[in-house]
């Protein structure tokens, strides 16, 4: 991945494109998550449901915790142990930023920070957060390599960007909704980075 081609990606999100990139996981989609019209062209092209959420991807944790400024302390903490990584968290959402993410639950967003090393390593530098959802029709495999990206979902892309192989398992999902008042967590989705990890990084100490 090249610094162009990371300019190409914001470029491109910021004219109301939808790309296909690689992520720490699989291939994605990703458009502006504030643009009704780029949303409804992702969702489009993968077939999905108007209705259902979809994440915010942010590129650093500080600039997702500087967007998200009402997550309490302990929140703002277990998501220091888990990101950047493999997850995509559901948080709180009281001020109801990013609807179109949202889907039915505004009160609720799901957040993702890629841990982008080696050849992703440039695409760090993103500086505006994404809507992003894997790179697949609804209910299809994802893809770990571009050429196993759907050919129709490639070609209504504005941007497509290859990053190799890529491990091939989505983001483990994980509902951090109540963990502020209580401490408790809820595996939503298994995936790429095992429960027994995240035991050991959520359960608070005793």
């Amino acid at each position: 991945m090249s610094p162009d081609e990371v300019a190409a990606f914001e470029r491109c999100i910021a004219r109301g494109g939808v790309a296909l990139f690689p992520a720490d996981t699989v291939y994605g989609l990703a458009a502006d998550p504030e643009l009704a019209s780029a949303v409804e062209r992702l969702y489009a092209l993968k077939g999905r449901p108007a209705d259902r959420p979809a994440a915010v991807m942010f590129f650093s944790l500080s600039a997702a915790l500087w967007v998200l400024p009402e997550l309490g302390a302990g929140t703002r903490a277990a998501l220091g142990r888990v990101l950047p990584g493999a997850v995509t968290v559901l948080v709180p959402n009281p001020a109801r930023r990013f609807p179109l993410a949202c889907g039915p639950q505004p009160e609720v967003l799901g957040l993702r920070v890629p841990e982008l090393g080696g050849a992703l390593a440039p695409l760090a530098a993103v500086a505006r957060p994404v809507l992003q959802s894997s790179a697949n029709p609804s209910g299809g495999a994802d893809a770990s390599r571009l050429a196993d990206v759907d050919t129709a979902v490639r070609a209504g892309a504005d941007l497509v960007l290859d990053g190799g192989e890529l491990p091939g398992t989505p983001s483990t999902v994980v509902d951090l909704t109540r963990y502020e008042d209580t401490g408790d967590f809820e595996v939503v989705r298994e995936g790429a980075l095992p429960r027994g990890d995240l035991d050991a990084r959520l359960r608070p100490p005793r």
